[in-house]
């Protein structure tokens, strides 16, 4: 190594020791991960496990870069708000200054755009939609993307077709790649990525290192268990709980299943919340907390509490009904056993569970001829509101806007 890689070498080991403490050291692949993107002022493509230390190596790439505030600004693009929470707190213990642009904080834009200008921001944090909002991607991005010292793009398996019915707007990120100046360093991170998915996102990178580690986490202890019926889980779950080490998460496929679940539980003694996409932010956060400050036993949730959630010495993950996809079960279970030696995994699979798949699926976009009546009902020369538009093409809210969501991606509407 030579003398000059040495020195960052060190210096990286620096940063990391403040963020994770005295005893922390950089594995080998989030060194090479740093030194590309910090010295060679690459693109990086990191699919490693859940826990590896992903948001490690951003952090420790912008602590390098920002030092004399030699380069602008890294910007973060991570699915959800908590793990933006998150991840604002870690960068806190680094000394790396962070702020977000959400929709909860419009009216400190403007604040926030000066500071970046001033050199006064390390990170920005923005969810994929914001790309989608006109006063960010007319007003904002343009600027931002020719001061941009590092791009992070978190959870990138969004950015291939395998995560386009989940987050469509990952894929504008196509058009802030290319915006960006040369040699500015872009680093996408994932830990649920298959061969086909890796190969997408490197390509769309454009000449990119790629670091694939091993998916194996030797903490977990992955069991199954076949029951005849939706109550017999139940009373098997209510009846085996305190058993199951620390606290943890109950994994439903529906709504109603993670409501009666939860109120189940509750009526036999245990000391749970439910979590939903249907219920309140607020109400999610405080589920959240209780859950990482152990004031709970489990916390039953549907797919809404996925990507975003970190507690380390999380217990155990339970499965009422399988997940549709291997992919979405790594990563539902990948939220246990982190920093704990041993967490339990067990899956509790129903006869019905194909059957919500397909109807899941089958709402995920409409059919040909409905997208055609939304076409031919926008006008070419004057808005229309979704609200106006709904009634005219018989779609509700939800289904037509994630349509028009994916027609803007594409490029057949505009939102203005």
């Amino acid at each position: 190594m030579s003398q000059d890689r040495t020195a960052v070498r060190e210096r990286a080991e620096a940063v990391l020791r403040r963020l994770a403490g005295d005893h922390a050291r950089l594995r080998e692949d989030q060194w090479r991960a740093i030194e590309a993107l910090v010295v060679d002022r690459r693109r990086v493509l990191c699919v490693q496990r859940t826990g590896w230390g992903k948001s490690a190596v951003y952090f420790v790439a912008t602590a390098l870069l920002r030092e004399g505030n030699r380069h602008g600004p890294t910007v973060i693009v991570s699915p959800l708000l908590a793990l933006m929470r998150n991840q604002v707190e870690s960068a806190a213990r680094a000394g790396i200054r962070a702020r977000t642009i959400n929709s909860a904080n419009l009216d400190e834009w403007d604040e926030i755009t000066a500071e970046i200008h001033a050199g006064a921001v390390d990170v920005l944090l923005i969810s994929p939609e914001r790309l989608n909002n006109p006063d960010f991607r007319d007003g904002v991005l343009p600027k931002l993307a020719a001061t941009t010292g590092l791009l992070v793009v978190d959870e990138a398996h969004c950015v291939s077709d395998w995560g386009h019915d989940f987050r469509p707007d990952y894929r504008r990120l196509r058009t802030f790649l290319a915006n960006l100046p040369e040699r500015t360093p872009v680093l996408a991170t994932t830990a649920t990525a298959n061969a086909r998915v890796t190969q997408d996102v490197a390509e769309q990178l454009g000449d990119a290192l790629v670091l694939r580690g091993t998916l194996d986490r030797e903490s977990l202890r992955l069991g199954v268990l076949d029951l005849p019926s939706p109550a017999h889980r139940l009373a098997w779950l209510a009846d085996h709980l305190d058993r199951l080490p620390g606290s943890g998460i109950v994994y439903t496929l529906t709504v109603a299943a993670a409501t009666e679940t939860a109120d189940f539980l509750r009526g036999r003694g245990w000391s749970v919340a439910s979590y939903t996409g249907q219920a309140e932010d607020a109400d999610r956060r405080a589920a959240e907390q209780d859950l990482l400050d152990n004031k709970i036993k489990a916390l039953v949730a549907t797919s809404a509490l996925g990507m975003g959630f970190d507690k380390p010495d999380l217990g155990f993950v339970v499965h009422l009904g399988a997940p549709p996809s291997p992919i979405a079960y790594y990563q539902q279970v990948g939220r246990a056993g982190r920093a704990v030696e041993h967490a339990e995994v067990l899956l509790l699979p129903g006869v019905e569970d194909a059957a919500i798949w397909r109807y899941f699926a089958s709402l995920a976009f409409p059919p040909e001829e409905q997208v055609r009546a939304v076409l031919a009902a926008l006008d070419t020369e004057r808005p229309i509101s979704t609200q106006a538009l709904e009634p005219v093409v018989d779609l509700r809210r939800a289904r037509l806007e994630l349509m028009l969501k994916v027609l803007d991606v594409d490029g057949a509407v505009r939102r203005v």
